[in-house]
C-alpha cells in the first residue's frame, strides 16, 4: 500500500515513516500543507496520515480540499490537539479516524490496517455511460469490457463528469474537481484532458457545450 505521511515534526516524521516502511507500506513524507497538496494532486494513496498544525496552511483545509472534489482515500488524523471539540471538528469534516499524540507506532498501524480495510469493503455505485464502466473503489476503468488506463488526472476529470452526468460541467468545476482550490493551472489544462479522454473511450463520450463547459450523457431534461 501506498500512503502519504503529512507531519512536519522531523523526529516523529523519521521515525513514523521508518515504522510503516517496516510494516511493508511505501510511505512519501512531506513537511508542510503545500507539499501535501501537491502530492495528492499528481498521486492517488491508499491513506493519508494527516498532521494538523502545518507550515503553509491547515491539516483541517487539506482535508477539506480531498472531500470537495469526491476523493474518499481514508484519512487518519494525527494531532497533539487532545479535546473533544477537536475530534469532533476532524472527522465531520470528513476524517476516518483520529488519533492523538503521543501514541504507539502499534495503533498507528492497527488504525491503518482498520480503515484500509473499511474502505476495501466500501460499497460504492458503479458509474456508467454507454460502454464506459468505471469502478471507484478499484479505480478502475473499461471501455467494451477492455481496461483502458487513465492518468490520475483523466480519471478524475471522468469521475466529476459522471457525477453530474447528463448536467454542463464548467471548466472551473472540473479544476476544482481535479486540483482543488489551491494553485493555478494553464486555461487549457482542462481541454487537454478532455481531448485524452476523448481519444481513449471515444470521440462521442463528453460534448463540449460552447460557452458553457462540458457534459457527459444526455442532456438532463
Amino acid at each position: 500500500m501506498h500512503l502519504l505521511l503529512v507531519e512536519d515534526d522531523p523526529m516523529l516524521g523519521d521515525a513514523l515513516s521508518a515504522c510503516l516502511r517496516q510494516a511493508a507500506y511505501r510511505v512519501d513524507w512531506v513537511n508542510d500543507a503545500a507539499q501535501a497538496r501537491a502530492a495528492l494532486v499528481d498521486h492517488a494513496y491508499d491513506a493519508v496520515l494527516l498532521d494538523l498544525q502545518l507550515p503553509h496552511g491547515s491539516g483541517l483545509a487539506i482535508l477539506r480540499g480531498l472531500r470537495d472534489r469526491y476523493d474518499a482515500t481514508p484519512v487518519i488524523i494525527l494531532s497533539a490537539r487532545d479535546r473533544l471539540s477537536d475530534r469532533i471538528k476532524g472527522l465531520d469534516e470528513g476524517a476516518d479516524d483520529y488519533l492523538v499524540k503521543p501514541f504507539p507506532f502499534e495503533e498507528v498501524l492497527a488504525r491503518l490496517r482498520a480503515v484500509t480495510r473499511r474502505a476495501s469493503h466500501r460499497v460504492v455505485p458503479l458509474m456508467q455511460v454507454g460502454d464506459v464502466h468505471v469502478d471507484p473503489t478499484r479505480r478502475s476503468v473499461l471501455r467494451d469490457g477492455v481496461p483502458v488506463k487513465l492518468s490520475i488526472h483523466e480519471y478524475r476529470t471522468l469521475v466529476a463528469l459522471l457525477e453530474r452526468q447528463g448536467h454542463i460541467v464548467t471548466r472551473e468545476q472540473l479544476e476544482d474537481a481535479v486540483y482543488g482550490r489551491h494553485g493555478t493551472i494553464e486555461s487549457n489544462t482542462v481541454a487537454v484532458y478532455i481531448h485524452q479522454l476523448r481519444r481513449k473511450l471515444g470521440n462521442g463520450l463528453i460534448a463540449t457545450v460552447h460557452g458553457f463547459g462540458y457534459r457527459i450523457g444526455e442532456a438532463a431534461p
